[in-house]
């Protein structure tokens, strides 16, 4: 999340800071001349400056998610360039005009003060709306390439705080900062993050068949590279650099980089030669404005009179380049001519109209245009295409859809439940399924239609799959579809982890033979180490969610919910044993509860090959293991007293690595880059478990330092979220 929120820290900081030091010089300028009441003006401008940027944001946001796949991938490339190139024009434009730009701003406000409220409004509004809407284009793009947004969100926020501290500082003269030096650091690093914008953007222009090169490579190490790791995390969420990089993306970048970053160093090197030949700062000037330093900030010349400052003078603004002389007199309201002839009739005061109008208009009228682009941009999904299923004709009212999203309205017109399914005939890979749809029912199915061939597949219960005739829809392709697994796939990966626990539970019944014959012989020292070799043992056979139906509990039950607790009679198995052992019991009292778990285990190695396996279960498994760990072991739920709750994790992450390889086949074909991200997942959970096993120790789970814990645990739920789609990808499908 952190490497993610960087650059939108450093933009929202930045793009912060110049609307803020614009705004500070406007209010300063209305309260040196004397205008305190125009101050609302202001505020209602950079208000709708404010709700428009918002609004923008929203548009962005919506209407992105309503395309289709290519399309989201063509638009956020098109938009990503755009924000490279407003960046780049940003750093540029302030490197060029930070010496004079509150001069420009001062000379907008007085003119604005003699053409009425409308244009002060007008001001402020331009002069804060372009860097809200820059900063809202950025801060999408910044999101979408890091495909979440609290880390954006996150980052945009604190440099948006930071930067108004900051400028309320430089207008309250508590602070001294050299504007001049700041602008050139960020303008470097806003250039190198633009560059990996740049390089993002073009790969999403490719993977939206705008542009060619999509699988001309550069480089591609990751298989080498380990995508979950700090430095890899870092690179691709601050700099865009990513393991496999396309010709394109490395010469866009580098070009990019080489071209602009020349540009922009030679530009600062002309101006700091301009300030070096420039006329020096004159006496009384502010502290920013000495010696030809630039932009700093504290007191602003133009506060000085006759070499000093005015005893009622307002509080100073940031000054870049002070003028040379003291305001116009223009810029004070002139005296109102007096009266002469005889007093003027009375008339009827006009109708004032509420002070809380304008400011609600500003920010209403961009929320109802935003709401409203949102409304006709955001495509429904057609409607009025009923297709009749039934268990001898399935698609009746199929006509070639257009592309996009539709909505389908499923209608049952037999006498069986029956499973639909919008498939790719050649590949059977799924769009879109209902499952157990009724007789005489309707329902709808929503699914994003692109270019390729679709056919409807019905199953009904009771009865052959029948297909309907085939559809061909124009375009280029790009709809996500599943290629479905049937229980004839899952049977040798099921054969074969059934082979792997067998062998390990034969394993385990020698295993907990031996814990019992070390407890009856009064050898608990040696019990202790004989216990966490057969829990381990158990622990790597995927012992998840019921898979030994009520072995489990036997063997491995916690004392939850019993009414005893600990001392529960119900209280067996691996976990009592661990509480007698680590808590001084004697050997007599554990020699009845070793014998039972010797037996639960060769009970169970008896049972299990007659025990009902689904094939549809074994995808699960690969889920639920870890769950179990990050839900009992590393919260030390489980640890009555042995301390040893990641030497099971490592078990339970060996029993979810080898049930890994039994799936290989089937997931590479249906999604060929999650098996190297979850190979990098568990290469780095690993590692941290290796690093709390020290000989035949291991650090308990409550002695870990927080950060070391907070690692672990976020390298768990890393590898959970990378695992979540294996049971939707390997889900048993009818339609196989």
């Amino acid at each position: 999340m952190w490497d993610d929120a960087f650059p939108s820290f450093l933009i929202g900081l930045r793009e912060g800071l110049e609307a803020g030091l614009i705004v500070s010089v406007l209010v300063a300028t209305l309260v040196r001349a004397g205008a305190k009441s125009r101050l609302p003006q202001v505020w209602t401008g950079v208000l709708a400056a404010i709700a428009l940027s918002m609004s923008f944001g929203a548009v962005l946001t919506f209407t992105a998610a309503s395309l289709s796949t290519t399309a989201q991938e063509a638009f956020g490339g098109t938009l990503s360039i755009v924000a490279v190139a407003f960046v780049t024009a940003m750093v540029f434009w302030m490197r060029r005009s930070a010496r004079g730009f509150a001069g420009e701003i001062k000379e907008k406000v007085t003119e604005a003060l003699a053409m009425g409220s409308g244009v002060l409004v007008l001001t402020s509004f331009l002069a804060v709306g372009r860097e809200g809407l820059e900063t809202a284009l950025f801060l999408w793009t910044t999101a979408r390439a890091a495909n979440e947004s609290a880390g954006p969100l996150t980052g945009a926020g604190i440099g948006l705080v930071l930067a108004a501290v900051l400028c309320w500082g430089l207008y309250r003269r508590v602070l001294r900062i050299n504007l001049t030096r700041f602008f050139t650091v960020t303008g470097v690093v806003l250039i190198v993050i633009a560059a990996g914008v740049l390089g993002y953007g073009l790969r999403d222009l490719q993977e939206g068949t705008v542009l060619p090169g999509g699988t001309a490579y550069a480089f591609d190490l990751s298989g080498s590279v380990d995508a979950g790791s700090w430095y890899s995390t870092l690179l691709q969420g601050v700099l865009n650099l990513t393991p496999a990089m396309t010709w394109l993306q490395v010469a866009g970048y580098v070009g990019y980089l080489a071209v602009v970053m020349t540009l922009f160093v030679r530009g600062v090197r002309g101006v700091r030669e301009q300030s070096g030949a420039g006329v020096p700062a004159r006496a009384g000037a502010g502290v920013g404005a000495r010696a030809g330093a630039g932009v700093g900030a504290g007191v602003g010349a133009d506060e000085a009179v006759a070499g000093g400052k005015r005893a009622d003078a307002p509080p100073a603004v940031p000054s870049v380049t002070p003028p040379a002389t003291p305001p116009p007199a223009t810029e004070r309201p002139a005296a109102p001519p007096p009266a002469t002839g005889p007093p003027s009739t009375p008339t009827t005061a006009p109708t004032r109209r509420p002070a809380w109008l304008i400011p609600v208009a500003v920010v209403a009228v961009p929320v109802l245009l935003a709401g409203l682009v949102v409304a006709l941009a955001h495509p429904k999904p057609a409607a009025g295409e009923t297709v009749a299923v039934s268990e001898t004709d399935c698609g009746q009212g199929f006509t070639a859809p257009e592309p996009g999203r539709q909505d389908f309205l499923m209608h049952n017109t037999g006498n069986q439940t029956s499973e639909v399914y919008l498939i790719d005939p050649s590949s059977n890979a799924v769009y879109g399924e209902i499952e157990g749809l009724a007789p005489g029912t309707t329902r709808d199915l929503v699914a994003t239609v692109a270019g390729g061939t679709y056919a409807w597949r019905c199953v009904p219960a009771d009865g052959r799959a029948v297909t309907s005739k085939a559809v061909r829809v124009g375009g280029a392709a790009g709809a996500h579809a599943v290629v479905p697994v049937s229980e004839r796939d899952l049977a040798a990966p099921l054969k074969a982890y059934r082979a792997y626990v067998d062998r390990g539970l034969a394993t385990l019944v020698t295993q907990t033979q031996k814990l019992s014959d070390d407890i009856r012989a009064g050898r608990l020292g040696t019990a202790r180490t004989d216990w966490l070799t057969a829990h381990r043992t158990y622990a790597s056979l995927g012992a998840a969610y019921g898979t030994f139906e009520d072995f489990d509990q036997k063997i491995d039950g916690r004392p939850d919910g019993l009414p005893g607790g600990v001392h529960d009679k119900d209280f067996t198995g691996f976990l009592r044993i661990e509480y007698g052992l680590w808590h001084g019991e004697p050997a007599s009292g554990l020699k009845g509860v070793a014998q039972q778990l010797a037996e639960d285990s060769a009970g169970l190695k008896k049972a299990f090959p007659h025990q009902d396996f689904d094939s549809s279960d074994l995808p699960l498994r690969a889920h639920e293991i870890l769950e179990n760990t990050l839900q009992f072991e590393l919260t030390g739920d489980t640890d009555q007293g042995s301390g040893t709750g990641l030497a099971t994790a490592d078990a339970n992450l060996a029993g979810t690595r080898e049930l890994l390889v039994l799936l290989k086949p089937l997931l590479t074909t249906r999604a060929p880059r999650l098996l190297p991200t979850v190979d990098a997942d568990i290469a780095r959970l690993q590692e941290l478990l290796d690093s709390a096993h020290h000989g035949t120790g291991w650090t308990p789970v409550d002695r870990l330092d927080r950060t070391a814990k907070a690692r672990l645990d976020g390298a768990t739920g890393q590898l959970l979220e990378d695992l979540s789609p294996v049971p939707d990808l390997l889900e048993v499908r009818k339609s196989a």
